[in-house]
């Protein structure tokens, strides 16, 4: 019988017996961390080390043998999966490694295009964007370059403030929580069907698909580079879209 059956079938058990099935589903299951940090790092910026992944993501894996149960439906394997994922990202995001002049250009370069596109009522174009923000263009898409090069991106962190030095309050769970976050999905989902058709294909390619930005760019013909500015203007574009639910 395997660690995770003989867990599922465990009922009641002594707290030294509870420790060694823990310890047991930790050691069946340290090769599902490999195969995850693995997997994440091909997607990530070079400066993120698989050692640290794996090192986060063994720690997510004991707090899923701590916190599993089995009346939830999922099973062990999936429901670990999950919390070592997650484990992993939340290092990378502790480990922010944005200069603070990537987070103060992005706002203005976000400011910049919910003014062009609320003057104009379309589709803000990079020229527009960065004269309305008074820099060239070169330097628009140096700043896009940055963003994507040193920050982590997830479309589940659009609520969090940018500025790391900007603390945003945890409205903790509850009903009311669970509609807003419903709601929030809801308008998230909006925006990102009323992006142009390459950037919802390339956001696909990175969150739906998990393509690296080199293989997306092999998809589509076109650099790692290029990829990688397409990305950071279409996360631009909705947080410039999802001000209302972003700010303050």
């Amino acid at each position: 019988m395997s660690a995770t059956n003989a867990y599922l079938q465990a009922g009641t058990a002594s707290g030294d017996e509870l420790l060694r099935r823990q310890e047991a589903l930790v050691q069946d299951h340290a090769g599902l961390v490999r195969r995850i940090a693995y997997h994440l790092v091909s997607r990530m910026p070079a400066s993120v080390e698989v050692d640290d992944l794996i090192q986060a993501g063994m720690i997510g894996l004991l707090d899923a043998a701590r916190n599993y149960a089995a009346d939830r439906g999922a099973s062990f394997e999936t429901y670990a999966g999950i919390r070592i994922r997650g484990a992993m990202l939340d290092e990378v995001r502790r480990s922010d490694w944005t200069p603070r002049w990537v987070h103060r250009s992005m706002r203005e370069l976000g400011a910049a295009m919910r003014e062009v596109e609320s003057r104009s009522g379309g589709e803000a174009q990079p020229a527009e964007v960065a004269s309305a923000a008074g820099v060239t263009l070169d330097e628009y898409h140096r700043i896009l370059q940055h963003a994507m090069s040193c920050r982590l991106f997830s479309l589940e962190d659009l609520r969090s403030a940018e500025d790391p030095e900007v603390a945003v309050a945890d409205p903790g769970p509850g009903p009311a929580s669970a509609v807003e976050n419903e709601r929030f999905r809801a308008a998230l989902a909006e925006v990102i069907g009323s992006l142009p058709e390459r950037e919802q294909l390339i956001l696909a390619l990175y969150y739906d698909e998990e393509l690296n930005l080199r293989e997306i760019g092999e998809v589509l013909g076109v650099t790692e580079s290029r990829v990688c500015q397409i990305h950071s203007q279409a996360v631009l574009r909705i947080r410039s879209r999802m001000h209302d639910w972003t700010a303050g």
